[in-house]
């Protein structure tokens, strides 16, 4: 299995045996068999996180007996913090908690189906580059997509709908020697080559401009001046010409 963007891992015996919880996630992250992890730590040492656990310092430890300073045993959000206060102690590669949603109640932090692992090379206290950020959702680890992945799914996305509208006006898109070019979306070209000829689309336009210039001039004929008047009267007038030469035999055989 390769450590790419889709590629995920889950461990069913872990999972069936310990379960899956805050307490013990980072220890199922740190399977010798997932591919998410450093195969190659700085300097060939073990990332903290290990440098840790070899002095049984996890979770669930410090949930049990606490530390030296404060005596256990301590709450979940209290065995954390003294957790990723342990690990900023140290320098080299490190995979973080992350904290949880908030919440009243330790118990449901622990139980949640989602957690978010931050991989950082830290150089010191305040200094902790992000290497990698990663969830583990119902057992499965999945890396989150870089940025540049989502750039191109994006890019991707937006081209292919450009490409459908594109389709989509070329099947639409007509010319008429009378009105020039011209879209019709209520049929596909191929339907109107087999089920209509141009007059009846010709006579769907004219209807079409006609309802759109009632809709812009709903005024009565009275309330109108004789310039519009008479501009309206030549206008259908013209549309009336062009209606006839379209159904001539002269336009139809051109």
């Amino acid at each position: 299995m390769s450590g790419s963007d889709t590629a995920s891992f889950t461990d069913p015996g872990f999972l069936a045996h310990f379960g899956l919880s805050r307490v013990n996630v980072l220890e199922y992250f740190l399977h010798p068999l997932n591919p998410f992890r450093s195969q190659n730590p700085t300097n060939n040492t073990p990332c903290c996180n290990e440098l840790l656990a070899m002095q049984h310092i996890s979770i669930g430890h410090l949930m049990q007996n606490g530390t030296g300073v404060r005596a256990g045993p301590l709450s979940l959000a209290q065995a954390e913090e003294e957790y990723n206060a342990a690990l900023s102690r140290l320098t080299g590669e490190q995979y973080e908690l992350l904290p949880p949603p908030p919440s009243d109640s330790d118990a449901e932090n622990a139980q949640a189906p989602l957690f978010v692992i931050r991989h950082v090379l830290r150089k010191n206290v305040a200094v902790a580059p992000v290497l990698g950020i990663y969830y583990v959702l119902e057992g499965v680890i999945y890396k989150s997509p870089s940025m540049r992945t989502l750039m191109k799914s994006n890019i991707a996305r937006t081209c292919k709908g450009l490409e459908d509208a594109c389709d989509v006006l070329s099947n639409s898109a007509w010319y008429s020697t009378s009105l020039g070019y011209f879209f019709d979306f209520e049929a596909s070209k191929t339907s109107l080559e087999e089920e209509e000829d141009e007059v009846d689309i010709l006579e769907r336009m004219k209807k079409k401009r006609n309802r759109t210039r009632r809709v812009l001039d709903n005024r009565r004929p009275g309330e109108r001046t004789e310039e519009e008047e008479e501009g309206l009267r030549s206008k259908e007038k013209m549309n009336s010409i062009l209606l006839r030469l379209s159904k001539s035999s002269f336009v139809q055989d051109s």
